[in-house]
């Protein structure tokens, strides 16, 4: 599971604003006006910005292109896209590279060499903003500088290449030497540049990327120890000792931690190391402290949990030891649980922690003048910084990007955005937001089946994760909707009803080309992605009065939830609950991702279902064939099952419930709401 009428006032408007609508009056970045210091508010008929529809794309596959000089395509693509898009860059993701493009109805242009690109719409921007390779998060500063002054941003190489010929852009402002830390450079951003941004989109990405290494653990490496079953409840949690003797003799001891099941997201979790050469210790750390810094070696893709670091999927972290000289006996300790892969080398491993430009989202940010930062919601001094932003926004405002620390990130950065009235858009790997935000589609209404007659069955409704993130939706989804099996099964997809702004001719092909067995549903947990019980009870029905229209203009009827507070799922109030019926209007409501899987009926009207999550395949088959037990054939039964979207495509879903007998019955959601609130109004 990334804005004066003021907001408030416009979100409480009861009536329906058409598409027509939106065509003609939307907000135009060329035209923008200014009251008080701010630009103006977005026209009211939507949420997010759009940009003039281009009359051409040039477009370029930056597969291979330096990420420095992907950062000045980005910028570009956003300064000049202020007046109107004209570039389109392609980044590998999971979608073929034109799926996208060639449904836009706008003439491109394909282009091999970025740097024709670059010259060609060199004049169209003002110049230069150079960032301090020293502190990459002016990285953010000077994308924040770039959208004020509609300029790009460039290394320190790349810029005086620029400043040049043939392209001639003079630097505008060199960030050089300006800050010593990330929090002095946002904290100077927010003195200075906050006053004259967009306050209607607060963005936040990472101004950085780890260097990319190939996949899998290397040959060189030794197995230690590894997990053979699944481990999901910290059960297995001990300190276990490795002996690392056999890897003495080179300048240092590699050890490794992987996840030993890369498809269900519970991955090894350290909590403290100890390394001991002939009897003397030498290294004695818990992870994210000074003492670990020294020792770390890669932490690639890993994050914190508390006071743990863990690693899910592919990814990993290493520790470097250097024993001392004539060393002959070398001991590891390790207090550690859930499903790890432990291995050692003596072998100078590369490592990912070599820092690269981060340059996707950035064309949306310069265009919509939003000011960028980076703040992580599980450090004070960032938090604090992050806080006193939000609070100068209006309720209902969409934070663009996402968390540092991924799920840990994700968990905080969520609760606390949603503390502020504030909701999520994950989006920093969206790509070419201000050509999908600009071209209009149509949304072709569909009439859904009919829905099955209520039997004593067991029904299942398939619930794919991931919908709330509108940079799944533009690469994953497409890939999983492309698998040939798709249609075959009835499957729930989430898709963020904010689509409809953000990207109109994705979610309108999604609804073109769907089957019968396919439905779109909110979420979570509705016109973004929010936590319902953190947020202020005053300004909650802005949201889930914002919902509905958004899932109305969709042709949408059921919503997901996700209800977190510390990190707990947790039910809906009375009062939250009230509000997604009398609001939002659904046919249904499915909430959480539990362990459990359960059915009720809400002030005798509205089905919820509390979702059981699953990782893979095996485990959608497991969770269905365990909630079932117990069921004797007198009732029908309703199991909501949660699919890890990342992990599990329709061809796995086909493949896998094949087995389930006749007693089963897979349904559209819309279906087996319906069927859940006959069955229990007719037990009265």
């Amino acid at each position: 599971m990334p804005c004066e009428m003021s907001r408030r006032e416009f979100l409480q408007i009861g009536s329906l604003l058409g598409a027509s609508l939106l065509a003609s009056s939307h907000w135009q970045a060329a035209g923008a006006s200014y009251r008080g210091g701010q630009p103006h508010r977005w026209v009211r008929s939507r949420e997010l910005p759009s940009f003039k529809r281009p009359h051409h794309l040039d477009y370029i596959d930056a597969t291979d292109v330096d990420p420095d000089v992907q950062l000045v395509l980005t910028t570009m693509q956003g300064a000049v896209a202020q007046e109107r898009p004209a570039i389109y860059v392609w980044f590998p993701t999971n979608e073929p590279n034109h799926a996208w493009i060639d449904t836009l109805g706008v003439p491109y242009m394909e282009h091999t060499d970025p740097w024709e690109v670059i010259r060609k719409h060199s004049s169209k921007v003002k110049g230069v903003i150079v960032y301090d390779p020293e502190l990459m998060d002016t990285i953010n500063v000077a994308t924040t500088l770039a959208g004020l002054q509609r300029a790009v941003v460039a290394s320190p190489q790349i810029a005086q290449e620029l400043s040049g010929e043939p392209y001639n852009l003079p630097i505008i402002d060199d960030l050089r030497g300006r800050f010593t830390s990330k929090l002095e450079a946002y904290q100077w951003q927010y003195d200075h540049l906050w006053p004259q941004c967009n306050h209607d989109v607060l963005t936040g990405i990472s101004p950085s990327q780890r260097r990319s290494l190939p996949p899998g653990i290397p040959p060189y490496y030794t197995t230690l120890a590894q997990v053979t079953t699944h481990v999901h409840d910290s059960s297995n949690r001990g300190v276990y000792e490795f002996d690392l003797t056999p890897f003495l003799g080179g300048e240092a001891v590699y050890l490794r931690f992987d996840d030993a099941f890369t498809d269900d997201g519970w991955g090894p979790s350290v909590q403290h190391v100890t390394v001991i050469a002939d009897g003397q210790t030498i290294a004695d750390f818990q992870p994210f402290t000074d003492a670990e810094a020294q020792y770390l070696y890669d932490s690639d893709g890993s994050s914190r949990d508390g006071s743990h670091r863990f690693a899910d999927g592919n990814r990993y972290f290493v520790y470097r030891f250097v024993p001392p000289q004539g060393t002959t006996e070398l001991t590891a300790r390790v207090e550690m649980w859930n499903e790890y892969k432990v291995s050692a080398t003596s072998t100078t491993p590369p490592t990912s922690d070599v820092l690269l430009p981060f340059p996707r989202f950035r064309d949306y940010i310069v265009a919509a003048r939003t000011m960028v930062f980076w703040l992580d919601p599980n450090v004070d001094a960032e938090r604090e910084l992050f806080v006193r932003i939000m609070s100068e926004v209006d309720p209902y405002t969409p934070y663009m990007g996402w968390f540092a620390q991924d799920v840990a990130g994700e968990f905080s950065g969520t609760q606390l955005c949603s503390e502020h009235s504030v909701y999520v858009l994950a989006a920093d790997f969206f790509d070419n937001g201000t050509v999908f935000g600009a071209v209009r589609a149509p949304m072709p209404p569909r009439r859904p089946p009919a829905k099955p007659t209520l039997e004593n069955k067991i029904y299942v409704a398939l619930v794919m994760s991931e919908g709330d993130n509108i940079q799944y939706d533009q690469h994953r989804m497409r890939q999983l909707w492309d698998d040939p099996n798709r249609g075959k099964i009835p499957i729930n997809w989430t898709v963020n009803p904010i689509l409809f702004e953000a990207a109109p001719t994705i979610v309108g092909y999604y609804l073109r080309t769907a089957t019968d067995n396919d439905l779109l549903m909110a979420g979570p947990s509705g016109a973004g992605y929010i936590n319902p019980t953190p947020w202020p009870d005053d300004t909650f029905r802005i949201y889930t009065h914002a919902t509905y229209r958004y899932m109305h203009r969709l042709g949408m009827n059921t919503v997901y939830v996700l209800n977190r507070v510390n990190g707990r799922s947790v039910e809906l109030s009375a009062s939250e609950r009230r509000a997604y019926i009398e609001d939002v209007k659904p046919e249904g409501i499915m909430l959480n991702w539990d362990a459990r899987t359960a059915m009720q009926l809400l002030d005798g009207t509205t089905p919820q279902g509390t979702v059981r999550g699953t990782g893979n395949a095996a485990d959608v088959l497991r969770a269905i064939t365990e909630e079932s037990q117990g069921w004797d054939g007198g009732s029908p039964l309703f199991l909501s099952i949660g699919v890890l979207a990342w992990n599990v495509t329709p061809t796995d879903l086909v493949n896998t419930l094949s087995t389930l007998g006749p007693e089963y019955e897979i349904v559209r959601a819309d279906h087996f709401f319906e069927l859940a609130r006959q069955y229990y109004q007719s037990r009265g």
